[in-house]
């Protein structure tokens, strides 16, 4: 009887608190106004979450990713992504252009993506970010977007395991529950 009361009591102070507390999104930092020298540099892959599987199933058949982030040109940005699956190294190439009226950065190649730098606060990780990409709907008539997912990327390879709890805490409040950490057993390519 007191199991059921406290569970009870448990249930109906999360809802309220749910009601009172809602989920937050990380904070924008938009890049037309953000420093971004301070974000140069190399990068490591943490986890990524979405609403979907489908959304981030590229990432289960990787062991570790990292980034180097460099500024080639006035508002652009080249980002080298180095993979490790399996026994195989890939390395991967990405452009981003930055527009001064735009918070997001533009991939080449793909300008209906939005590519959001988000602080990695919400991740309870001062040298952490996390990027967001969003596609819209492929259809007039689908009602949520094709692309929705959150990356959590570190500057450090081994992550406290209190920030990735936090990261998928607060994207499993926002109903984003798929989620993926590669396992970084094998060593980093370079």
């Amino acid at each position: 009887m007191l199991n059921e009361t406290v569970s009870y009591f448990l249930y109906l102070y999360s809802l309220l608190n749910q009601a009172i507390v809602p989920c937050s999104l990380p904070e924008l930092l938009p890049v037309n106004t953000v420093n971004r020298q301070q974000y140069l540099g190399k990068w490591y892959f943490v986890a990524a979450v979405s609403h979907r599987e489908a959304d981030i199933q590229n990432f289960k058949a990787l062991d570790n990713l990292w980034f180097t982030m460099e500024e080639t040109a006035n508002d652009t940005l080249l980002l080298t992504g180095h993979v490790r699956m399996g026994d195989n190294c890939l390395n991967q190439t990405w452009t981003y252009h930055l527009h001064p009226e735009q918070d997001d950065l533009e991939l080449e190649g793909r300008p209906q993506r939005k590519n959001l730098l988000r602080s990695g606060k919400w991740a309870n990780c001062a040298d952490c970010i996390i990027f967001q990409e969003v596609e819209p709907p492929l259809k007039k008539t689908d009602a949520e977007d094709s692309l929705s997912r959150f990356m959590l990327y570190a500057r450090q390879s081994d992550v406290e395991s209190k920030v990735v709890k936090t990261f998928l805490g607060n994207s499993a409040c926002n109903n984003m529950s798929a989620s993926v950490r590669p396992p970084q057993v094998k060593e980093f390519c370079t």
